[in-house]
């Protein structure tokens, strides 16, 4: 089921069982049936359609929302391999870890913003009828070194749009996993109907600026005085792409 899919569910009890496995990630079937006070006959039914739809995946005894499957790369750099793929719910953990380290600079507070949301969910991927996340992390020996994410709003007027913060750990900077992420993002993003990206940083982050622009992003827009850093007022740059 691709993110951009409009959710539509045939019998009450399926919505339910989809809503509860996309609020909590993945969970073990025992553990959904009793919260849902389902039937074990009728449980099992739902949750095979569920994923014969391309709702949900079912594996060893545990059900996640499904989502389109995405190759996973690895690249080598400086003497290191790290690879890059779909985030999992496993990840959690290191990713809201990567996005903290990386906001702690203070100059990123989208990406500060989408770490709260996240560990306060406890999920990675979201997909409902109101909006949907999802993530590409930059991995060394399954610890998240990296990210790139997209926000995907499901209001018609904007679904040709799409929000994307990217980060790197310092340490890892300045080899080319920045522009590997940056790229994995907008490809997804294109190759699923998006045609315009953008990211919001503090005019002070110049290095983020520079980064942006040098793949191809444009200043659109500046919001003056829009975050206060360390007590001192800060604009704020919208940066955006088209990909169409």
């Amino acid at each position: 089921m691709e993110l951009t899919e409009q959710l539509s569910f045939s019998h009450d009890d399926r919505r339910d069982l989809y809503e509860y496995v996309e609020e909590h990630g993945t969970v073990h079937e025992r553990e959904a049936r009793r919260a849902l006070n389902m039937d074990p006959t009728a449980f099992g039914h739902h949750a095979t359609v569920l994923v014969r739809d391309g709702y949900l995946t079912w594996e060893d005894d545990r059900l996640s929302v499904a989502y389109e499957e995405e190759d996973t790369s690895d690249h080598e750099t400086n003497g290191f391999t790290y690879t890059v793929r779909m985030a999992a719910q496993r990840d959690l953990g290191g990713l809201v870890g990567a996005i903290r380290e990386v906001a702690e600079e203070g100059t990123y507070i989208e990406a500060e913003t989408v770490a709260d949301i996240i560990e306060h969910d406890e999920v990675v991927l979201r997909h409902n009828e109101l909006g949907s996340r999802l993530f590409f992390v930059a991995a060394v020996d399954d610890d998240v070194i990296g990210w790139v994410h997209l926000e995907l709003p499901e209001a018609e007027k904007l679904s040709h749009t799409a929000v994307l913060t990217v980060g790197l750990l310092p340490e890892y900077r300045g080899k080319g996993i920045g522009s590997t992420l940056l790229a994995r993002g907008e490809s997804w993003a294109a190759d699923n109907g998006f045609e315009k990206l953008y990211n919001s940083v503090p005019a002070t982050n110049a290095d983020a600026v520079e980064f942006l622009v040098a793949h191809g992003w444009e200043r659109e827009a500046v919001r003056e005085r829009h975050y206060k850093i360390d007590g001192e007022y800060v604009d704020e740059l919208m940066l955006a792409k088209r990909i169409d």
